[in-house]
């Protein structure tokens, strides 16, 4: 079936706190691109490609690598999914998140027109749902504390504690949390690559007395040998996100066991194919992997859903509600329930697009 319409919406969407941060960076919005593509029958699939800075990509990159991948997908049959993912990369190397959008877009697409859910062009439903990891943003251990304790109370099991390489401050932010939420209530940490190697070990086995079950990403991301050390040395899994950013880098972190766990994006990684690759990279490895945090449009959240519950060894929370703390978002269809994203069983992801007026 050929693709007769490819357009792209920017999207802009503001944060409820407009304060939110990590240590990688803050801004008041989060930004990013809706591709829709319509084939000869009239059928739609949406694909959300991330502006994402520390991953190399800005609103105004993405509109004009969309613009630049529009001829290799414009006209051409739609459920030639490989064929047209190898053209955008003999087009261009990299432009990852661009490359998200259309793979998404063609997987929707492809769905949508066979009715059948998204799940099912990925081997089928595993699980019918998957516990969500709230993440909380860089603030004072007590308003850090008192964020925790309002996401608890919403029904949030799972959290996730950025920090910004400060040990005693960060280990001050951990305790904290802790005393808050209490005993029952899982919590992970992001440093963003805000650690030496040392003080990461430092950091990271005062935090271990306050049972943390993850450390994601402690050092920059080029050090793998530092990042492998911090690894070896720990009691907490250690998990790569931003040294985790194509299925290259993610073969040398699986092959020299460099980490213990994988955060799996669909932007970073260049769509839903490349995704599924990485994951079965980690799963012939034995290391752990899970689907990371998907920030953006209930879209990104509903295709990465669809996957999650696919993949057969997602071991963890997965970081899929950040829609929740953001406003504008253009499009609606999943909603958490008591710190969980339900699969929806209808065509395609289940997301609808509000129209290009909410984008």
């Amino acid at each position: 079936m050929l693709i007769r319409d490819f357009a792209s919406h920017p999207s802009v969407m503001r944060k409820e706190d407009p304060t939110w941060k990590f240590a990688l960076g803050a801004s008041p919005v989060t930004e990013g691109s809706i591709l829709r593509l319509v084939d000869e029958a009239g059928n739609e699939g949406f694909g959300y490609a991330s502006a994402t800075p520390h991953m190399g990509a800005i609103a105004a990159t993405l509109e004009a690598e969309l613009s630049y991948f529009k001829p290799h997908v414009l006209g051409k049959d739609g459920d030639h999914i490989e064929a047209i993912g190898a053209a955008l990369d003999r087009a261009m190397r990299g432009a990852p998140q661009a490359k998200a959008a259309v793979d998404c877009a063609l997987h929707e697409l492809l769905a949508r027109r066979l009715n059948v859910p998204l799940c099912q062009l990925f081997g089928g439903q595993m699980r019918d749902q998957v516990p969500i990891l709230r993440i909380l943003a860089i603030k004072s251990p007590e308003d850090m504390a008192t964020q925790a304790k309002k996401l608890v109370d919403e029904g949030y099991r799972y959290l996730k504690i950025k920090v910004h390489g400060e040990v005693d401050l960060d280990v001050q932010r951990v305790a904290a949390i802790r005393k808050r939420v209490g005993d029952d209530v899982h919590l992970t940490i992001d440093a963003n690559q805000s650690y030496t190697v040392k003080n990461a070990i430092i950091a990271i086995n005062r935090m271990a007395d306050y049972n943390i079950d993850l450390v994601e990403q402690p050092v920059p991301a080029d050090d793998f040998e530092g990042l492998a050390h911090v690894t070896r040395t720990v009691p907490v899994k250690v998990e790569a996100d931003e040294a985790a950013g194509s299925l290259a880098e993610i073969y040398q972190l699986v092959t020299k066991r460099a980490v213990d766990a994988v955060s799996l994006k669909i932007p970073k990684l260049g769509g839903l194919r490349n995704t599924i690759a990485a994951a079965r990279l980690c799963e012939q490895a034995g290391v752990s992997y899970r689907m990371g945090a998907a920030v953006g449009s209930r879209l990104l959240s509903a295709h990465a859903l669809h996957l999650a519950c696919a993949l057969p060894s997602v071991d963890y929370a997965c970081e899929l509600g950040e829609f929740a703390r953001l406003l504008d978002d253009p499009f609606d269809g999943i909603e958490i329930e008591n710190g969980v994203l339900h699969l929806n069983k209808g065509p395609g992801s289940g997301a609808r697009w509000k129209g290009p007026d909410h984008a």
